[in-house]
């Protein structure tokens, strides 16, 4: 006898299929063991800031007088940013167009699987990795430079807001780049020649007092030069917000710079996503 107000799957022998939020965790799941698998890609992706880091303080590692802060100081929150943009658009950028290369994209279009899932286990991947990057140059940077953690919640609410919208912004850019680049071939050159730039408009290599005014105007328009700020506002003392352009942290600005990002990035995904290279049908 059939139990009255049994699902669909219960009627039919059958389960119904996992929804696009689980699949995309389990995509996660799988993106992840791969990147941890390739140890050389896991060693230079995790390692590369904390060098740069060591190379910029020990080069301009002395104090900013008025500020309160050393030069190492700065570099520590700028190298921060610098690795969450290498984990979500130089990294999203390059292997999405590398997949699309070699038909994984097309395979994938064709299975049951929700589109939205793939994206959502991108999402992850870089969530994870961009993480742990971050703890490991503060943890870095607070052993050997002196980095001041956030001393109350208010900071560290702060710190993960910034965080987060930052990632996602970096990372739904990083999905739209992916389909500039005609080949896989090309797509490292294509991808890493505007991050380069960005990072030098961005502040993050100069320090921000003494960066052109036009460039920093420039890098107003995107979404690394906020991470940086907001960053400089949670590791750096209350005076140093005096090398700001505008004299202070504005983190209303960069809430709202940094939200519209994320809103106008994925709408340049939808419209600019590719799951097939240009040649193919």
């Amino acid at each position: 006898m059939t139990t009255v107000g049994a699902g669909r799957g219960a009627a039919t022998g059958t389960e119904p299929p996992p929804g696009a939020w689980r699949v995309g965790l389990l995509r996660g799941a799988m993106e992840l063991r791969l990147f941890f698998r390739q140890r050389e890609q896991v060693v230079f992706t995790l390692a590369l800031p904390i060098v740069l880091l060591f190379l910029l303080a020990s080069i301009f590692g002395d104090d900013m007088p008025g500020t309160g802060a050393t030069a190492s100081q700065y570099y520590v929150a700028s190298m921060t940013a610098a690795g969450i943009m290498s984990t979500s658009f130089q990294s999203l950028g390059v292997s999405i167009a590398v997949e699309r290369d070699q038909h994984v994209l097309r395979r994938l279009r064709s299975t049951p699987m929700p589109p939205s899932a793939y994206f959502l286990g991108k999402i992850w991947l870089v969530l994870v990795t961009g993480a742990l990057e971050t703890v490991l140059l503060l943890a870095f940077g607070t052993v050997v430079y002196g980095v001041e953690l956030p001393a109350d919640p208010t900071g560290w609410l702060v710190l993960g807001w910034v965080l987060v919208l930052g990632t996602a912004g970096c990372a739904l850019l990083g999905i739209a780049v992916s389909s500039v680049p005609k080949s896989a071939r090309s797509a490292t050159s294509v991808v890493v020649l505007p991050s380069l730039v960005l990072e030098f408009v961005s502040g993050v290599y100069i320090l921000v007092g003494t960066v052109p005014g036009w460039m920093l105007t420039v890098g107003a328009f995107f979404p690394l030069k906020w991470l940086c700020q907001g960053l400089r506002g949670v590791f750096l003392p209350p005076a140093a917000a005096a090398l700001e352009p505008a004299g202070s942290w504005e983190y209303g600005r960069i809430a709202l710079v940094l939200g519209a990002w994320c809103l106008g990035g994925l709408v340049l995904c939808l419209l600019t996503f590719r799951w097939a290279g240009r040649d193919e049908r």
